[in-house]
């Protein structure tokens, strides 16, 4: 049975050092729910703070409407994946898989039926009666993920689970474990700081920095729509710009170094008025022109990728941008070249001077659930 998860006004502290300061989030019935962001930002803490390996120092985590703060581990009903598989070297894959099982007391027909069933699904059947030493990383992982989720949990966790495989069983198994929990049905609490795994694989992010959620939305809110400069940078690549808002007939408008001015729609109401902003353009929302409007810049390089070549250029403030752009099948533009950067200005993002905001509609942010 899935559940929902309820953190209302989490903290944790070690000492004197506060890791998470007061932290609120819903987290789905059967969702595939990703803490993202980088080193040190208390998404394992949390997930932690989730089984109970680590206390709570302030507020509720409650599955459903249970409030968990206090239950012991084993009474959580979880299963757990780590980011180094945890299988047991002494144990076959069976008993690897029937671990937890055995651990409850359940019948032996009844743990051979569940195991079978959940070495099926993960199709490590045939390697049953080998031992860990002979599996591939891939397989070992399937072997740790079989193993948590055949004691059909209430939750699901998984801590950068995917790190040490090699890139290309990197993508193999992110295929996997969606396919899985999408089968399954599961609530799953992923951790990871690959921006890229999370959005292939969430539902929904939480983009996490200094034990503090930035900003809550599916893969595809956070890259268009990213709340603040933080979330802007570390969902996906972009090149950040310094321009002025400036008010033109009542109308708003972006002005760049330069003289190039672009107008633009969806500003929000109180933020209609002059003022200094930072601009989050992606490789691919700049557009090469030779002749015609744009922010002056110079190709400083070039690389070519089949479909696509990036080209990194300097601005005339001096910004280093990257863009991608479809390739052309007569050439590729020398180094040195000067050129303009037109910008395709219904997916840009604009935000305040200080980063904080972004002030255009349509922002995600379901971190005020909790």
């Amino acid at each position: 049975m899935s559940v929902d998860i309820r953190i209302k006004n989490a903290v944790k502290k070690y000492g004197d050092n506060t890791v998470i300061p007061d932290l609120s989030v819903d987290i789905h019935a059967g969702e595939f729910f990703t803490l993202l962001g980088p080193s040190g930002c208390g998404k394992t803490t949390l997930l932690r703070m989730i089984a109970g390996f680590n206390s709570i120092e302030g507020g509720t985590i409650a599955f459903n409407d249970k409030v968990i703060n206090n239950l012991d581990p084993s009474k959580r009903n979880i299963g757990m994946v780590f980011q180094n598989y945890a299988i047991f070297p002494h144990l076959s894959v069976r008993n690897n898989v029937a671990f937890g099982l055995k651990e409850r007391k359940l019948p032996k027909d009844q743990v051979a039926a569940q195991t079978d069933k959940f070495m099926k699904l993960m199709h490590i059947d045939e390697y049953a009666d080998r031992m860990p030493d002979r599996l591939s990383g891939g397989q070992q992982q399937r072997v740790a993920l079989a193993r948590a989720l055949c004691i059909e949990p209430d939750v699901l966790l998984m801590d950068e689970p995917l790190s040490n495989l090699d890139a290309k069983l990197r993508v193999e198994m992110r295929t996997v474990i969606k396919e899985i929990q999408n089968s399954v049905g599961i609530t799953t609490v992923y951790v990871t700081h690959d921006q890229e795994e999370a959005m292939a694989v969430s539902d929904r992010i939480a983009v996490m920095n200094l034990g503090v959620i930035q900003q809550i939305g599916t893969p595809k809110a956070l890259y268009q729509r990213p709340s603040n400069l933080f979330v802007a940078s570390f969902i996906g690549r972009t090149n950040i710009l310094d321009a002025k808002l400036r008010m033109q007939d009542g109308k708003p408008v972006l002005q760049f170094q330069g003289g190039y001015s672009v107008p633009l729609e969806h500003v929000l109401p109180a933020c209609q008025k002059d003022a200094d902003v930072k601009v989050s353009v992606r490789p691919e929302e700049f557009v090469i022109v030779q002749n015609g409007e744009g922010v002056r810049a110079k190709i400083d390089d070039s690389v070519f990728l089949g479909l696509n070549t990036h080209y990194f250029v300097t601005t005339e403030d001096g910004v280093k941008a990257e863009i991608v752009q479809e390739s052309q099948i007569d050439s590729i533009l020398p180094k040195g070249l000067e050129v303009r950067l037109a910008i395709k200005k219904e997916k840009i993002n604009v935000l305040t001077a200080d980063g904080a905001r972004n002030i255009l509609e349509g922002v995600q942010n379901d971190a005020a659930e909790g």
